[in-house]
């Protein structure tokens, strides 16, 4: 039988029908596209708010101005950031594969990007300093993590992930030697993030594995003088041991829920974005042949990590769950809601 005369091929979906260079739009079966939009869009949302409760809670409870929280605080900061500047365009990238937002938005995005992926983990690396002496040197605690000091550890926070993250990308060091690449792959309505060779090692090694070996080498050191600190309440006749023991107990138990938790927060913060980095070095090496979609999921997973930390406070910290309540019933609005007590009694 001939085929009808009216029969055509499937048309080809462009990112931008009337533009001569325009990318292909990827077609994906309408559920897929409809699933992709509803987990990204939750985890915005989850995000945005989540971060939103943190932040509103150490700001405003007197009783949560310490040190540490200020750090959680700005790293809230970090995370609301990007669930608001990045996560909503990259949704629209990864369901579309279609930058829709002109060129340089789509550099803007990219440091942003790297930015505030840097300044997750820079904060976290100074969390764990702060643990540190909390844990390993307590009775010179409050001398050394002053208010001077958490503010130069927030300045290095902010400020060097910034010069690194549009410096990068608006200087195009990460491009160079991969200009064929770029070239060939070139169309309007294209926003990926394109590393060389030396770039992809370098940026790997700067903004995760260089901070996380030192994060991880500081939470086994301070997790091997709490066993020791541990077995030395523990030792010691009758009385004395029974008031030593107590006096340990209530003194070191604050400390080490709290290291417990963010130790959590840096091994989630590991977990979801290794994959991703070590895609950006491996990547260059094999003539960027990474499929795309492979290359989106590991970014998600690494966005999923700002999704998962006002969770894992949600549930470690009794005093998460208090403001949240106290913000949700709106207790917060009450004239002396900002002295109110957050942390139980024996917590």
């Amino acid at each position: 039988m001939n085929a009808p005369d009216n029969w055509s091929p499937p048309e080809v979906q462009f990112c931008f029908a009337v533009a001569n260079n325009s990318c292909l739009r990827r077609e994906r079966p309408t559920f897929v596209v409809y699933a992709m939009y509803l987990v990204m869009i939750g985890a915005i949302v989850m995000t945005m708010l989540g971060n939103m409760v943190v932040i509103i809670s150490i700001a405003h409870f007197k009783q949560l101005h310490s040190p540490t929280n200020f750090l959680i605080l700005s790293m809230a900061t970090t995370d609301f950031l990007l669930s608001c500047v990045v996560m909503p365009f990259s949704m629209v990238r990864s369901v579309e594969s279609c930058w829709y937002f002109g060129d340089l938005f789509c550099k803007v995005h990219s440091s942003c990007d790297i930015m505030l992926c840097t300044t997750s983990i820079f904060h976290l690396c100074f969390i764990s300093v702060d643990r540190y002496y909390a844990v390993c040197d307590p009775l010179h605690y409050v001398t050394k993590i002053t208010v001077p000091v958490i503010e130069v550890f927030l300045l290095v926070s902010w400020s060097v992930p910034i010069v690194f993250a549009f410096g990068l990308v608006f200087s195009e060091l990460n491009l160079i030697g991969a200009e064929d690449f770029v070239a060939a792959i070139d169309c309007t309505g294209l926003c990926v993030l394109i590393f060389n060779k030396l770039w992809g090692v370098l940026a790997s090694f700067i903004a995760f594995f260089l901070p996380g070996t030192v994060m991880v080498g500081i939470y086994i050191h301070i997790f091997t003088v709490a066993r020791k600190h541990a077995r030395q309440i523990g030792t010691g006749p009758g009385t004395k041991q029974a008031l030593s023991e107590s006096k340990g107990k209530v003194i070191s138990k604050k400390e080490s829920k709290a290291t417990k938790t963010l130790s959590i927060i840096m091994g989630v913060f590991v977990l979801c974005w290794m994959p991703f980095f070590v895609l950006t070095i491996i990547d260059p090496f094999i003539d960027f042949t990474t499929p795309e979609d492979l290359y989106n999921v590991f970014l998600w997973l690494g966005y999923f990590n700002s999704t998962f930390n006002p969770i894992i406070y949600g549930m470690f910290y009794p005093w998460f769950r208090k403001a949240l309540r106290m913000i949700v019933t709106g207790m917060i609005f009450r004239s002396d809601s900002s002295t109110s007590s957050l942390h139980p009694a024996h917590s």
